[in-house]
C-alpha cells in the first residue's frame, strides 16, 4: 500500500452569482515511502491547490473538495481539523512557495521554529532552543544561535527558505511537500536548496512531493513526474522515459522552453504559444486543444483518456516516438 494515494481529486472555487471555477480536476497519483516524485506545469495548472487540498488548508465556504487522499490508511480530506492539525507537521510537513510571506515577520526565526517542536515533540525550554539550533545547523544556517534571534526580514532568500525547510524537518516527517522551493533564488542557492533536500529524502527516507513548473528542477530530483495541466494530469512516467520519449504535446512544449548548455549561440526557445488561459473545459475536450499544433478534430469531442501502460499519456494524437531528438542529451544528465 502506497504511503500517500490521491485518487481523482476535484477541487472547486465559487462565488455567490458566478460561475465555479474547477482549479483541480480529477487528479490521481501515488506516494511510496521514501520516494519522489514530481508535479510540473506552468502557473495555473493545479500543483499548489492539490497539495494545499492534501494538507487540508482550503477550508472554506466557497470550496468544494471531492474525491480522496489516503495517507497511510487515514483519509486526509475527511478529517475535521482539529485531527488535521496534529497529522500536519507531524507526519505531512510543507515547504511553502515564498517564504518571506511564509514566516511570520514580527516574530524571531528561533520562536518559530520552537513552536514546531514545542506542539509535536513535547519540547520546551533550553531542550527546545538547542534543538532548533541544531535544526538550522542541519539545513547550512552559519551562526544558528544568532540566526534565532533574528527577524526573516535580517536573512537573505536563501537562508529564509532553509530557515521553512528545518521547521518542516522539525518533527522528521514521513512526507514532505515542497512547493517551488527555489522561486525567485538565484542558480548557485537553488542548486543548494535542491541539494539539502535530497540529502534530507536519503538520510530519513522521507516521501518526497516536488512541485514546480521547472523541468529542469525535476530532472535530477524526482523518480516519477506528473505533468499537470488545466487541473488534469495530461502525462505521467518515470524520469528517464519521460525526458527520453515524451508523447503529450504540452510536454515536449515545456521540454523545449528549457535554456540548454549545448544549444547553438543565439538559437531561440520554442516558447508553448497562447496563454494558460486559453483552453477548454475538459468537458467539451482536450482543454490544451486550443495552443496545440497536433490537434485534430477529435480532440473537440470529449476529454480524452489516458494511453499506456506505466508511461500514460493524455492525447488523441501524441507526439511519434523518436521525433524528438533534443532530448537525448537530457537524457544523460539525468
Amino acid at each position: 500500500m502506497a504511503l500517500l494515494e490521491v485518487s481523482d481529486l476535484s477541487v472547486l472555487f465559487g462565488r455567490r452569482g458566478q460561475r465555479e471555477v474547477r482549479a483541480v480536476d480529477g487528479v490521481s497519483f501515488t506516494v511510496d515511502a521514501g520516494e519522489v516524485i514530481g508535479l510540473v506545469g506552468e502557473s495555473g495548472c493545479g500543483k499548489s491547490v492539490t497539495s494545499l487540498a492534501i494538507m487540508g488548508l482550503l477550508r472554506g465556504p466557497g470550496v468544494k473538495i471531492g474525491g480522496g487522499a489516503n495517507f497511510d490508511g487515514t483519509e486526509l480530506l475527511r478529517m475535521d481539523e482539529r485531527a488535521m492539525r496534529d497529522i500536519r507537521g507531524r507526519d505531512i510537513a510543507m515547504v511553502f512557495q515564498d517564504p518571506l510571506s511564509s514566516l511570520n515577520p514580527v516574530v524571531p526565526i528561533g520562536v518559530q521554529v520552537v513552536e514546531v517542536l514545542a506542539r509535536h515533540r513535547g519540547m520546551g525550554g533550553d531542550e527546545a532552543r538547542k534543538e532548533a539550533a541544531s535544526l538550522l545547523d542541519r539545513v547550512g544556517i552559519p551562526d544558528p544561535n544568532r540566526r534565532l534571534k533574528e527577524y526573516p526580514h535580517q536573512l537573505s532568500g536563501g537562508m529564509r527558505q532553509r530557515a521553512l525547510i528545518a521547521m518542516a524537518v522539525a518533527c522528521q516527517p514521513r512526507l514532505l511537500i515542497a512547493d517551488e522551493p527555489t522561486t525567485a533564488l538565484d542558480v548557485t542557492i537553488q542548486a543548494q536548496i535542491l541539494e539539502l533536500l535530497k540529502d534530507l529524502v536519503r538520510e530519513s527516507g522521507t516521501a518526497l512531493i516536488m512541485i514546480t513548473h521547472d523541468l529542469g528542477v525535476v530532472a535530477g530530483m524526482c523518480e516519477t513526474i506528473n505533468v499537470l495541466y488545466a487541473g488534469k494530469v495530461v502525462e505521467t512516467a518515470l524520469r528517464k522515459e519521460l525526458f527520453a520519449r515524451p508523447r503529450h504535446p504540452y510536454t515536449v512544449g515545456l521540454l523545449a522552453s528549457i535554456p540548454r548548455l549545448d544549444a547553438v549561440r543565439g538559437e531561440k526557445l520554442t516558447p508553448i504559444r497562447g496563454s494558460v488561459r486559453d483552453l477548454l473545459p475538459w468537458a467539451e475536450g482536450c482543454a490544451f486543444a486550443p495552443r496545440c499544433d497536433r490537434r485534430v478534430e477529435a480532440c473537440l469531442a470529449g476529454t480524452p483518456g489516458f494511453t499506456g501502460g506505466g508511461h500514460e499519456y493524455r492525447c488523441l494524437n501524441p507526439v511519434p516516438l523518436g521525433a524528438v531528438p533534443v532530448q537525448e542529451t537530457l537524457e544523460e544528465v539525468v
